[in-house]
């Protein structure tokens, strides 16, 4: 693949993390089931030979949230102004993250940037610290997951080795063919589009556009597809990558459609190379990608490569 490619913007990359790293467990969004999740979340940190710290309140409930707004931010930003902390591995997605975006001190990721690592709601906190701190977060499983030994091996590729954690996306179909030079962006569907309208907007001008989502009917994929694209949030994107759509049906009650169809009316209408059923999302093997990071996108093959982290911030 050709990678001489025109330039894109390049965030920073936050320092890879080695033995002994101290990780920050902290819950955002919704709350841990039980104290399994969290033991669970403990073992996986150890399993990377990193230090796991348990935020005050990972453990906390509030209706659907992990505690309070202000105890979940609380804790969030602790690990953030705590030189001591490496990373901050978020423990659930749910719902919430939204709602501390305004509270989260992002001078202090500018001043030491470290990695921040969840998926589907804690995409709004990927948004916020794109916009706010120009950092590079990674979308990757969150800490309370079972990982499969697909998972691990691309988050230990992109958060200690720093290498391309994507790869060959042997399950995805073409909907439009090309390649395309970019920076990765994107997350949860209806979280990019929740934003759209808002401060923490995302930005995806010049960038390869990877998206996932669960238990949302096609129509409503559709819906907010078409939100993004009248929003023009759309405007200069190189490319789309399509996860999957975890219990998307197809079928409602005044007909169907296709998830293939609406994702590539959106890739004909852009002119953009895509694929469908890249290996992102609510399902086991998942790849963790370093969100505001070069990478190149070759639909034809269906790969997505990342640039290797070359120096650290």
């Amino acid at each position: 693949m050709n990678h001489e490619q025109p330039r894109v913007p390049r965030a920073r990359r936050p320092p890879l993390l080695g033995e002994g790293a101290r990780v920050a467990l902290v819950a955002p969004a919704g709350p841990l089931r039980n104290e399994a999740d969290l033991a669970r979340a403990i073992d996986n940190v150890r399993s990377f030979a990193w230090e796991p710290v348990v935020g005050e309140h990972a453990l906390s409930r509030e209706g659907y949230f992990a505690g309070r707004d202000d105890e979940r931010v609380a804790d969030f930003n602790r690990a953030l102004r705590d030189d001591d902390i490496d990373a901050i591995w978020c423990l659930r997605g749910g719902y919430g993250a939204m709602r501390i975006l305004d509270a989260v001190d992002y001078d202090a990721a500018v001043r030491r940037p470290k990695a921040i690592i969840g998926y589907s709601d804690v995409t709004a906190l990927h948004c916020a610290f794109a916009l706010r701190s120009d950092m590079v977060t990674y979308h990757g499983p969150t800490a309370r997951a079972v990982l499969s030994s697909f998972s691990r091996s691309s988050l230990a590729c992109a958060l200690a080795h720093g290498g391309d954690s994507c790869g060959t996306a042997t399950d995805a179909s073409v909907l439009l063919g090309g390649s395309a030079h970019g920076t990765l962006a994107g997350g949860n569907l209806a979280l990019l589009s929740a934003l759209a309208g808002t401060p923490f907007a995302p930005r995806f001008t010049d960038a390869i556009v990877v998206l996932e989502d669960i238990d949302e009917p096609v129509y409503r994929v559709d819906r907010m597809m078409r939100q993004l694209l009248l929003a023009g949030l759309l405007d200069g994107v190189r490319g789309i990558v399509f996860g999957t759509c975890t219990n998307c049906p197809e079928a409602a009650d005044d007909g169907s459609r296709r998830l293939d169809d609406v994702i590539g009316e959106i890739a004909v209408s852009l002119g953009i190379p895509t694929i469908i059923g890249a290996p992102v999302g609510h399902i086991d093997d998942q790849w963790t990608l370093p969100l505001g990071a070069p990478a190149w996108l070759d639909a034809d093959r269906r790969t997505l490569v990342v640039q290797p982290t070359l120096t650290i911030a």
